[in-house]
């Protein structure tokens, strides 16, 4: 009987286990990369903090806007048809992220379109930390001088919440484009998010970043 009766006792601890909740397992902090500290990152801790702080009267460090990610979309529309166009694009996205770009499916299917749900309809990259940081260096100080017929980004471009997008109607400005193996000439969404909740707080941030907006002087990053 007192056999039993411990037996019984230990399924109904077993028991109480499993109801228990289970506790969610902490989350990974952010690892750093390994290589130099990026120089667009340095800037904004040692000069455009403290600049926004002044320039803004922000009485708190987390007010200053900074920015949280840049996402790169490549919207192929012949990748049904033409699966090797849609393997070039990634391939292109690579070279130029150095990240594994996501290929982007259709959430419904449009009849009028021969689409289907599920369907591969294009590429993005979401850069965050120290590989967005480089990039953003790249694409200003490289990049953006190679546009044709330059004259400044557009200060319009700015989404209400202090988020910009970039429109690259040809993939050739970016350097880690080998032109010999370009399948078709595509263009591509750039989209900087911040944490700016206007679009003069954002304005400001990228101004101080080294983005030469039209019509104003781009400060010089160095």
């Amino acid at each position: 009987m007192a056999d039993t009766k411990e037996k019984s006792k230990d399924k109904a601890k077993d028991k109480a286990k499993d109801k228990a909740p289970k506790q969610a397992p902490a989350p990974k902090a952010e690892r750093e990369e390994p290589g130099p500290r990026p120089r667009l990152r340095t800037r904004y801790e040692s000069v455009v903090r403290a600049k926004l702080m002044q320039e803004f009267g922000f009485t708190n460090p987390h007010q200053v806007p900074r920015l949280v990610k840049i996402v790169l979309n490549v919207g192929v529309g012949q990748a049904p048809k033409t699966p090797k166009l849609l393997d070039a694009v990634v391939d292109e996205l690579g070279a130029i992220t150095g990240q594994k770009p996501v290929v982007t499916r259709a959430k419904k299917a449009i009849a009028n379109f021969s689409l289907r749900e599920g369907m591969a309809i294009g590429a993005s990259v979401t850069l965050r930390a120290a590989r967005m940081w480089e990039f953003l260096d790249r694409f200003i100080t490289i990049t953006v001088p190679r546009i044709r017929d330059f004259r400044g980004l557009s200060t319009g471009s700015f989404d209400g919440r202090g988020n910009y997008s970039i429109g690259i109607k040809e993939q050739m400005v970016f350097p880690e484009i080998d032109y010999d193996k370009v399948e078709k000439i595509h263009g591509m969404d750039i989209t900087l998010v911040t944490t700016a909740k206007r679009d003069d707080l954002g304005m400001a941030l990228l101004r101080e970043l080294g983005m030469p907006f039209r019509g104003q002087t781009p400060v010089q990053v160095n």
